[in-house]
C-alpha cells in the first residue's frame, strides 16, 4: 500500500470536539487515514513514504456537497431574473432534449469545478429522463470515475405533468410505474454499499409540485426495501408552500410526513420555509437538510433557518444546487456564503466559521449517511482531504487559518485527495485533461442550445 505523510500543516480535523493542530502531521496508507497529530510525524511512518511539506497550508476534510443537478451545467446563464417556478418553466424545454452523452460531458465539467473547489463527495439529483435518452445515470457514473470523485447518484423522477395540475410540462414526465422500475434498476446496477464505496444510489422523486402522492409513497417503500436513502426538494419557496396548502391542505412538511417521507434515511434540499413545528419534526425523525445558500439567493427563495436547525439537532449539509441556479458551481465558496447569509438572518453570534466548516464536511457526511467513513480527519476514516494554500497574498498573515476558508476568499487548492488518490494538484485536475473537459462541456452546451 502507498503511504503519504503530510507535514507542517495547520489541521482542522472537524472531529466531535473540533480538534485542531497548529503544526500537524497526517499519515495515509492506501485509502485510510492511519495517524494524525501535533508536531513531527513519528519516524516509523517515514520509511518509504511520500512526504508533503504543507508549511503555509490549511488541511481540512474533503468537502461534501449534499445537493446538485450536474446536467444543468449545460444551461447556465438563462432566466437570470426569475423566481423558481418561472425559472423552471423557462428551462424545461431545453432539459427535455438532453441525453446520456450530453449529460456525461456537462457533468464532467460540473464535477471538475466541484473538485477544484475542495469537494470530494457530492450528491447529484437527476430527475429528467427523456424517452430514448440512453443511460443517463450511467453517464454520470462514468464521468465521476474519470474525474475521481465520490458520487451519490440520486435517481430522480417526475410523474405529475401540467395536465394533472403539476408544474412540469407533460413531455418532461414519466409514468409512475416507469419511474419506480427505473429507480430500482439504477440501484441494482450502480449502488455500492461498501465502506469505501465511490458510487451510491438514492431514490429521489423531484418535488411535491412535480410528483404524485403515489410516486412519493411507493418510492419510500421501494427505497426501504432496497436499503437505500431518499431525497427530494422541500419547502424551497413560498410558492411551493401555497401549492401544497391549496392542493393538499397541508404544508410541504406535513404532506411529505403523511407519505412516509420523514426519517433518518431521508434528506431534503433547501428547507427555507420551515416553521418551529416542522423543525421539531425534522429533529425528532433525524431528517437531513441540504442547505443551498447561493441558489436560494439567486432565485430569491429566502434564507434557510440553519442556526435553528443546528440547535434542534437536525443533520445539515451544504449544497451547490443546480449549476443553472448557481453558475459558480463551486462548493468551497458556499461555506462563506452560508456563514454570511445566516448571520444576516439570525445575528453575528448565531453561527461561527467553524459551524459553517462543520456543515460543509461532517454535516454533509451525516446527511448522506457516511459520517463513520468521511467528513472528518480521524484515524480509520477514508482519506478524503483538501489541502488549501494560505500563505499567498490573499491570506498571508491572517490571524486564524480556518478563517482563510470560512471568511476570506476561497484559498487556492494545493491538493485534493479522494479515497487516498490525488485528484487535484496545484489547482489542476490530476486524472484527466482539464482543458479537454472544458472544451467538451462547452461543446455539449452548444449542442443542446442548437437542439432547442
Amino acid at each position: 500500500m502507498s503511504r503519504t505523510v503530510i507535514e507542517n500543516a495547520y489541521i482542522a480535523t472537524v472531529d466531535a470536539v473540533g480538534t485542531e493542530y497548529e503544526h500537524g502531521y497526517l499519515v495515509v496508507d492506501g485509502t485510510r487515514i492511519v495517524a494524525v497529530g501535533e508536531g513531527d510525524a513519528p519516524p516509523e511512518f517515514l520509511a518509504g513514504a511520500t512526504r508533503v511539506d504543507a508549511t503555509g497550508h490549511l488541511l481540512t476534510p474533503g468537502l461534501v456537497n449534499t445537493h446538485h443537478h450536474l446536467y444543468q451545467w449545460l444551461t447556465r446563464g438563462i432566466a437570470q431574473d426569475s423566481i423558481l417556478f418561472d425559472w423552471l418553466v423557462a428551462l424545461y424545454p431545453a432539459w427535455s432534449l438532453i441525453d446520456e452523452e450530453l449529460v456525461r460531458d456537462g457533468a464532467a465539467g460540473a464535477m471538475a469545478v466541484l473538485a477544484r473547489s475542495g469537494c470530494t463527495t457530492f450528491a447529484d439529483h437527476h430527475y429528467v429522463f427523456p424517452q430514448g435518452s440512453g443511460d443517463i445515470v450511467g453517464g454520470i457514473v462514468e464521468a465521476a470515475r474519470d474525474i475521481g470523485v465520490r458520487l451519490h447518484a440520486t435517481r430522480g423522477s417526475m410523474d405529475l405533468g401540467r395536465s394533472q395540475g403539476g408544474l412540469p410540462p407533460d413531455f418532461a414526465v414519466e409514468s409512475t410505474d416507469a419511474a419506480l422500475q427505473s429507480s430500482a434498476d439504477a440501484v441494482a446496477r450502480y449502488h455500492d454499499p461498501a465502506f469505501d464505496s465511490m458510487v451510491r444510489v438514492a431514490i429521489a422523486p423531484c418535488s411535491p409540485f412535480s410528483v404524485t402522492a403515489e410516486l412519493l409513497r411507493e418510492s419510500a417503500v421501494l427505497a426501504r426495501q432496497l436499503g437505500v436513502r431518499l431525497h427530494t426538494h422541500g419547502s424551497e419557496t413560498v410558492e411551493e408552500e401555497a401549492f401544497c396548502r391549496e392542493r393538499f391542505g397541508a404544508t410541504p412538511t406535513e404532506y411529505l410526513d403523511s407519505l412516509g417521507w420523514l426519517g433518518d434515511d431521508v434528506w431534503m434540499a433547501h428547507c427555507v420555509h420551515l416553521d418551529e413545528t416542522a423543525i421539531s419534526r425534522f429533529a425528532a425523525t433525524g431528517t437531513g437538510v441540504a442547505h443551498c445558500p447561493s441558489s436560494n439567493a439567486r432565485l430569491a427563495a429566502g434564507i434557510a433557518p440553519i442556526p435553528e436547525l443546528l440547535r434542534a439537532g437536525v443533520p445539515v449539509g451544504l449544497g451547490v444546487d443546480g449549476a443553472a441556479s448557481n453558475e459558480s458551481g463551486q462548493l468551497g465558496t458556499e461555506i462563506r456564503n452560508s456563514l454570511l447569509m445566516n448571520r444576516l438572518r439570525s445575528g453575528a453570534d448565531r453561527m461561527s466559521g467553524r459551524d459553517a466548516l462543520r456543515i460543509a464536511t461532517i454535516g454533509g457526511a451525516r446527511v448522506l449517511g457516511r459520517e463513520t467513513e468521511i467528513g472528518s480527519i480521524e484515524t480509520g476514516k477514508l482519506a478524503d482531504l483538501a489541502l488549501w494554500r494560505i500563505d499567498g497574498v490573499e491570506h498571508a498573515g491572517i490571524a486564524d487559518p480556518v478563517a482563510a476558508l470560512t471568511l476570506a476568499s476561497m484559498p487556492p487548492l494545493a491538493r485534493l485527495v479522494v479515497n487516498g488518490t490525488v485528484v487535484v494538484r496545484d489547482g489542476d485536475l490530476a486524472r484527466v485533461d482539464q482543458a479537454e473537459v472544458a472544451r467538451t462541456a462547452a461543446s455539449a452546451a452548444r449542442e443542446l442550445a442548437r437542439r432547442v
